[in-house]
């Protein structure tokens, strides 16, 4: 069969004029599309770095959204995806399962909380918080005893579907929703001096009406990069626990070696009934999200009624493609290289937080593993994810060849682990250059 290429149908040539093509045609994500300027198309991607239309480059130092966790365009993922493409690209996973998905489940298993017992693939990180979610509430309702009531933390951000919308803090992102979103209650984030104010909300909303207790362990992501100890977030599983509760613990950002260790889970004693998952699972190839609960969940779906069927799928659950991505992913992940590349950037990141803590306009510097983050000192008018002082930073920092995306006045370093010394250094000085502007102005 004969397929004739037309990859261009305007006849246009490649690339040219990516810009002013895609104003015509694209609804980007997160940007209000009358004001925000044109989106910099970028041609290719290799390792840390992105190559723009212009020949311009940039060091990724974000992962782009946290997910890129081996770099842009890896030969070893790409080399056993193709091989996959010629294999297997697709299957109805009801009914009939393949070999990529049932190995990556099995692997998954040995690297998670050894209470973890089960693997169910759907799409995304939000799509993993849903599927989490009903899973809580269901367990509840086949052991004939409901649930209805959830505890989360403030600003909070689980995803953008309705399920995980409504388990996020509330804010300018949920606003037009909210007559649809459950209830959630919702307790501090425990951070540094909210400790206890943490601990004693949650002790008063605790009751048998409380199907879950969900968090972003150790790091909050888009809610500013809040930070707070192992310790205390134990504390608060094991009160939520005591009530009967379900524990979910978020890891779409936090997992695969962001925090240091390969889960951030790892760092406690208290374990989640359930765990959603997502970003680094592929390294960024491609979409893919994971849900994992307990034996003791898993079993409550079984019966020879039906109805305790856990009803939730999507047309590319467990996608061939991208389990052999996340597999390829997890070979990278695991490797002494990167083990190794985890550590030497936890360690540069702490080296230059002791340097910023020098510098004026900065503020509560904060590290977690390979993630480091610190607020701009602009006042209270500037905190507002919509502030000015974001979009100022942003593009300096472009300017500047690297691309980080701050959360109002919150910077924050999210690099892949195959950065070089030398492009960290290149983004260290970017930020000095940034805060040195910022204190002159």
């Amino acid at each position: 069969m004969q397929v004739k290429e037309e990859q261009n149908p305007q006849g246009l040539e490649d690339f040219a004029g990516l810009s002013e093509r895609d104003q015509t045609v694209i609804w980007h994500p997160f940007t209000q599309m009358q004001t925000a300027p044109l989106p910099i198309p970028i041609v290719r991607g290799e390792g840390t770095l992105l190559f723009a239309e212009d020949g311009k480059t940039y060091i990724d130092a974000v992962s782009s959204w946290w997910v890129t966790i081996h770099g842009h365009s890896h030969p070893y993922i790409a080399e056993k995806v193709a091989k996959q493409l010629q294999t297997l690209e697709h299957v109805i996973f009801a009914g009939f399962t393949h070999q990529p998905a049932v190995e990556l489940a099995e692997r998954l298993l040995t690297i998670l909380p050894k209470n973890q017992n089960r693997i169910f693939y759907s799409d995304n990180g939000s799509t993993a918080v849903e599927v989490a979610l009903k899973m809580a509430f269901q367990y509840w309702h086949n052991l004939g005893k409901p649930r209805r009531k959830v505890i989360a933390l403030d600003d909070a951000y689980h995803g953008d579907t309705f399920g995980a919308m409504a388990v996020s803090g509330r804010s300018a992102f949920t606003a037009p929703f909210v007559p649809f979103l459950f209830d959630v209650e919702y307790i501090p984030a425990p951070a540094p001096g909210q400790e206890q104010a943490a601990l004693e909300q949650l002790q008063a909303l605790l009751s048998d009406e409380v199907a879950a207790f969900i968090v972003e362990p150790l790091v909050q992501g888009s809610g500013g990069m809040v930070m707070y100890a192992p310790e205390i977030l134990n504390q608060l599983m094991s009160l939520a626990r005591s009530h009967g509760a379900l524990i979910i613990t978020d890891e779409v950002m936090t997992g695969f070696g962001r925090t240091g260790k390969l889960f951030a889970s790892h760092y406690l004693s208290e374990q989640p009934d359930l765990m959603s998952l997502s970003k680094g699972l592929t390294g960024g190839t491609m979409a893919l999200g994971v849900t994992t609960c307990t034996k003791e969940i898993y079993d409550a779906f079984l019966s020879s009624n039906k109805h305790k069927t856990l009803f939730h799928g999507h047309s590319f659950t467990a996608n061939p493609l991208a389990c052999t991505a996340a597999l390829a992913s997890l070979d990278l992940l695991l490797s002494d290289e990167t083990q190794v590349a985890i550590q030497r950037i936890a360690h540069r990141h702490a080296v230059f937080a002791e340097q910023l803590k020098q510098k004026p306009g900065v503020k509560n510097i904060r590290q977690q593993g390979t993630i480091l983050a610190f607020d701009l000192d602009v006042g209270d008018a500037s905190r507002s994810y919509f502030s000015n002082i974001r979009d100022v930073a942003y593009q300096f920092l472009l300017n500047e060849g690297v691309l980080m995306r701050p959360l109002g006045n919150v910077l924050y370093i999210f690099p892949p682990y195959c950065i070089t010394d030398e492009q960290l250094d290149t983004v260290y000085a970017a930020v000095g250059k940034l805060l040195k502007q910022l204190n002159q102005s």
